[in-house]
């Protein structure tokens, strides 16, 4: 006789980890079993190019790297911007005089500047005297009578469609571990303005109070004030649920509290009419925290060798990236503005690819990168804090570490993601977001809604294959 073999007896629990294709894991999940995805995939998509170049950063050259990207976040992190002061542009920056314009994001030609910035290029040459009219700055640039340059090259950093002239007023904020100083414009506020896209008589003449009575009063201001840190702001307002990029509510009323002793000590009655527009403008702490976010971004460029993007900007036709240490800015087609919530009327048909310097805050921590802090954004991903708690994820996915300085009471108290490193972003080919304005395309209409922009793909990669080059 035989004996027969022992029947098999499976386990009373199997644990599953799923590697892959998520197609198993809800199969497992449909049968109540407990699973765990993991999210692999080929790194950057099979590109044999791509993981060659990969290769060498993480293998070879990776720990140079990773020391140098070290050194760039400390700098991003330790920075401490304060405003100091409000000038002129061609008082501040001694490059910028004559008939010149700085404008949004990478270099461009009139030609290849969208609609929504060519009315604020015009909006501009009027205010600045150039042109007794729209049409006649039309034609004066169209001539190229007015050079063009991207406001990055003067550590200047612009907001949405913005274009400024010499006698425009600029905030100056300086780094004192760095000894690096940035400037922004004063926020021209919501409405008929022309850093929205529009070159109507009230955007003029938002721009004409924004020199003539704005940026004069405020320098009286500062001189009282004395230095103002930005990112001791920016703090308090992510615990009020700013993302302080898309929102700046909070930021923007702890700043005008820190200036209103000093604002209703000016005499004359401006300061009312300053006071009013402060006081109707929530995105006013915007541009400075644009500034702050530049000045401590210079210093970190000042690290050689790093994977680490210390410049991100679009101009509505190309968006552009720029490592540490390096002057090459890549560039890629400006890309739409995909997750987003339209005024009534409007809809992506409207709607102008992304644009403006402000993705700069995305690389200090602020913006997409503080997401899961803010109701306000997660009204644009489905309303759920967990989908803003995704999209802050996903930033932590391609950053080399968290900030020491912001940090989120709704997301276990961490700190937010800091320093978005290309290797990562290659690898899984997820770029950074964007929590940004969306304007019309081509009507003039201005601001049509508000959403997150997903950075394209291509700056990234050839950011990549330029630092893997011997």
């Amino acid at each position: 006789m035989t004996t027969p073999e022992p029947g098999v007896r499976l386990p009373e629990e199997v644990a599953v980890v799923n590697v892959g294709l998520t197609l198993f894991a809800d199969a497992v999940r449909d049968q109540a079993v407990p699973v765990q995805q993991v999210d692999w995939r080929i790194p950057s998509g099979g590109d044999p190019e791509m993981v060659e170049a990969l290769e060498r950063l993480y293998g070879e050259r990776g720990e140079a790297i990773d020391r140098a990207n070290d050194e760039v976040v400390r700098r991003l992190d330790q920075g401490v911007p304060q405003l100091v002061g409000c000038e002129p542009a061609e008082a501040l920056l001694p490059d910028v005089s004559g008939r010149v314009l700085l404008h949004c994001g990478p270099d461009l030609a009139w030609a290849d500047a969208c609609d929504p910035l060519r009315r604020s290029l015009r909006a501009a040459a009027v205010a600045e005297g150039w042109a007794p009219d729209v049409a006649g700055a039309d034609r004066l640039l169209e001539a190229g009578g007015v050079a063009l340059e991207p406001a990055y090259r003067h550590d200047v950093v612009l907001p949405m469609a913005t274009a400024i002239g010499p006698t425009q007023p600029l905030f100056a904020v300086d780094n004192p571990h760095g000894g690096t100083r940035a400037f922004a414009p004063l926020n021209q506020g919501s409405g008929d303005t022309a850093w929205f896209g529009r070159d109507t008589p009230g955007a003029v003449e938002r721009l004409v109070f924004l020199r003539d009575v704005a940026g004069p009063l405020l320098r009286e201001v500062l001189e009282h004030s004395g230095p103002v840190d930005l990112f001791a702001l920016a703090t308090q307002g992510l615990q009020m649920g700013d993302d302080v990029h898309l929102r700046t509510q909070a930021s923007t009323n702890l700043l005008i509290r820190t200036l209103l002793p000093h604002l209703v000590a000016l005499p004359g009655d401006d300061r009312v009419e300053l006071a009013r527009f402060l006081s109707g403008n929530h995105l006013f702490f915007l541009n400075l925290a644009m500034a702050a976010a530049k000045a401590v971004a210079v210093w970190a460029d000042q690290v050689e060798g790093s994977s680490v993007v210390t410049m991100m900007c679009r101009n509505g036709t190309t968006f552009g990236i720029r490592l540490a240490g390096s002057a090459t800015v890549h560039l890629a087609p400006a890309p739409p503005v995909s997750d987003a919530l339209y005024y009534p009327g409007h809809g992506p048909e409207d709607s102008a690819p992304d644009i403006g310097d402000s993705a700069v805050l995305e690389l200090v921590g602020l913006g997409a990168a503080a997401a899961a802090g803010s109701p306000a954004v997660a009204g644009f991903l489905g309303g759920t804090m967990a989908a803003a708690a995704a999209l802050t994820r996903q930033m932590q996915a391609v950053c080399v570490t968290q900030s020491t300085r912001f940090k989120l009471p709704t997301w276990h108290n961490a700190g937010t993601p800091l320093g978005v490193d290309v290797r990562p972003v290659v690898e899984l080919e997820t770029t950074p977001r964007v929590t940004t304005g969306i304007l019309d395309a081509t009507s003039g209409a201005g601001q049509v809604g508000a959403g997150v922009a997903t950075a394209p793909l291509g700056c990234f990669r050839a950011a990549v294959a330029a630092l893997a080059r011997p």
